[in-house]
């Protein structure tokens, strides 16, 4: 991408760029060309790398000031953001692979939740979409976003998303939550061996104790004796009353026992050392993960996501020098290396004991035929299907939810989930984030009432227009009622189809 051609589609003139080209050096060589023929230009690249990113993000910017330092009262319009599409997919794919887990959005200081509940809701502040009916023969096929009221009270029996909670957010949830009091001996030694351990523990504190009351010494000479009699240094308690003999046979049973523990303890040590640069192995009776195939830049950024969430993942990839292998490596996730649509590799991953399956490799097909064969083995599965093609997922999408009327079948596009961030991006708006609904997306995005005749001076209820976009609090607060006059200097979070995006410029 030249200067000669960023010339010719007339960057000199433009209010915008979006650089999207899957190379990440081309991006930013044709960024850094265009915010030298216009500094005004609002720029927004795609770009994989995050830390790259904000560096590239707090030269252009610096680039664009320097351009009119010390141009008068000049005022720069320019901008730079940086995106990624696996980034902002990535939530949403996560979101949708958990049973059971709500649509959460965490935006300007506040916690929207939304969930799927058949309609009639009883509660839920708002509804934000209708999905499609179960019915093939049914005549409205397509799901329904921000629907009127009166829509909403005319569709009893559909499902709908419901936001169910709009609070103040907290700080971010722990990676490590869960992860026990002290990690490192998390880290070093299994569960079982663990529970090994703490019960040879508890064993001598209660013989400790029994010598306590039998003999009547001191606490702690009695825990100095058990310990000498479970270690068979201390000299038979020949002449000494019943109890004392009976427990020094009982505390030298414990110290026999407390040997291969030991034993186990160091072997498993020194494996944990030796594979700790290895891919790990889904360990025997693993039940409840997330079964993810391909760790590509899509696949990596929703391990990571899972993993933040505290969920168990087992990974698929078929290729031995992928990008997240690295990753998986890292977080300790077992991985199967081989071709998903082989005999056999979906069998070593657990998948009749997986919660869901998250297929998210760059082929449809192999998406696809992972996606039958799992369901084979497991008709209630849930599964999420990774497909470009809009029409080819449309028809999968009908007819795996036809054909498996019991379980829950997802296509998301990565494209699609992305495209609005970056489309917001372009017009000066912050896309907060996104919720998928079906082939479609809903968005969550914070804009400033100064300005807006469809925003200024009308309510809450009165700003609410269907299909495009509804008011769901003023940004920081959680208690926004409906009859708020919306005023200048408010800013508030919107749920906003693109439609709606476009018109609220």
């Amino acid at each position: 991408m030249t200067e000669a051609v960023l010339a010719a589609a007339g960057v000199e003139r433009a209010t915008a760029l979006a650089l999207v080209h899957d190379d990440d050096e081309t991006n930013i060589r044709a960024a850094l060309t265009a915010r030298r023929l216009n500094p005004r230009l609002r720029l927004v690249l795609r770009l994989y790398n995050r830390r790259l990113g904000q560096h590239i993000e707090e030269l252009l910017d610096q680039a664009a000031a320097l351009a009119y330092d010390g141009g008068g009262d000049t005022e720069v319009e320019a901008s730079t953001t940086v995106l990624s599409d696996a980034d902002t997919a990535a939530p949403a794919l996560a979101a949708t692979a958990l049973a059971g887990t709500s649509k959460v959005v965490q935006t300007e200081g506040l916690l929207l939740r939304a969930v799927e509940r058949p309609l009639p809701a009883d509660s839920g502040l708002h509804t934000l979409a209708l999905l499609s009916v179960s019915d093939p023969t049914a005549g409205d096929q397509e799901p329904r976003l921000l629907p009127a009221d009166e829509e909403v009270r005319g569709a009893a029996g559909r499902t709908a998303i419901v936001l169910e909670q709009v609070s103040t957010a907290g700080g971010p949830e722990s990676a490590a939550r869960g992860a026990g009091v002290i990690p490192w001996l998390n880290s070093l030694f299994s569960r079982r061996l663990r529970w090994s351990l703490a019960g040879l523990v508890g064993c001598v504190l209660a013989l400790a104790i029994a010598l306590w009351a039998v003999t009547g010494i001191h606490p702690v000479r009695a825990f100095y004796l058990t310990l000498l009699d479970m270690f068979a240094i201390d000299d038979p308690a020949v002449g000494a009353p019943l109890g004392r003999q009976l427990l020094q046979l009982l505390s030298a049973l414990v110290g026999l026992l407390l040997l291969p523990v030991l034993l186990a303890a160091v072997l498993e040590a020194l494996g944990t050392f030796r594979t700790a640069t290895s891919l790990r192995r889904p360990p025997r009776g693993l039940g409840g993960h997330v079964v993810l195939l391909g760790l590509g830049k899509i696949g990596t950024r929703v391990l990571t996501r899972l993993r933040e969430l505290n969920v168990p993942v087992v990974c698929v990839e078929s290729d031995p020098e992928a990008r997240g292998l690295a990753t998986a490596r890292r977080l300790r996730v077992p991985v199967v290396l081989g071709d998903v649509t082989q005999e056999g590799v979906l069998e070593s991953a657990k998948i009749h004991r997986a919660q869901a399956l998250l297929a998210v490799t760059s082929a449809d097909t192999t998406n696809l035929e992972a996606a039958l064969y799992a369901r084979t083995v497991r008709p209630d599965l849930r599964v999420v299907l990774r497909l470009y093609d809009d029409d080819f997922a449309t028809a999968v999408y009908r007819t795996l939810r036809a054909a498996y009327p019991g379980a829950l079948t997802r296509s998301r596009s990565v494209t699609h989930l992305a495209a609005p961030a970056f489309a917001g991006a372009m017009l000066g708006r912050q896309v907060l984030g996104a919720v998928a609904v079906e082939r479609q997306v809903l968005l969550f995005a914070a804009v400033d009432v100064d300005g807006h005749p469809m925003l200024e001076g009308r309510t809450v209820d009165q700003a609410f227009r269907p299909g495009s976009w509804r008011v769901l609090a003023l940004a920081g607060r959680s208690d926004t009622p409906a009859d708020h006059v919306l005023a200048k200097g408010d800013r508030v979070v919107v749920a906003v189809t693109r439609r709606g995006l476009a018109a609220l410029r």
